[in-house]
């Protein structure tokens, strides 16, 4: 598929289905209900679940108990969160495109704005750099 065809989940999750040994069918269906913010509602954005489900997939499920692996898990979530707001100052859709895609006006000022052709590569870029920069679990 192409990149511009993509949401934002499946662009930052299919940037590492080599790494991963995930298919890349499998990646874009996985990803496709995550752009955005999840099913166009705004919320959080794909960039940032994309990359979620990234981390998750590098984690090692044999190494600790059940308790002990989601520790990790999400003490790892917290730092691409805290990385990226830093960076982009916010994890939603609504926050980072400045309208809301959950409705008709939204849609229709990020369309007219071309915002995820301005904006979206840009925050795939910092998802992507972020997540090349942290431990691989």
């Amino acid at each position: 598929m192409k990149a511009e065809r993509m949401n934002c989940a499946q662009s930052v999750l299919t940037a590492y289905c080599q790494e991963l040994g995930l298919d890349q069918k499998l990646a874009l269906k996985v990803a496709v209900g995550f752009g955005g913010g999840m099913g166009r509602t705004g919320k959080t954005c794909g960039v940032v679940t994309g990359a979620y489900m990234v981390l998750g997939l590098r984690q090692n499920f044999t190494d600790g108990t059940p308790t002990e692996i989601k520790t990790r898990a999400y003490s790892i979530v917290r730092e691409f969160n805290s990385r990226f707001i830093k960076k982009n100052g916010a994890l939603t859709c609504k926050d980072l495109l400045g309208c809301d895609l959950s409705t008709p006006e939204g849609q229709a000022y990020a369309k007219e704005k071309g915002l995820t052709r301005t904006i979206c590569p840009g925050l795939v870029r910092d998802s992507i750099e972020i997540l090349d920069s942290m431990d691989k679990g």
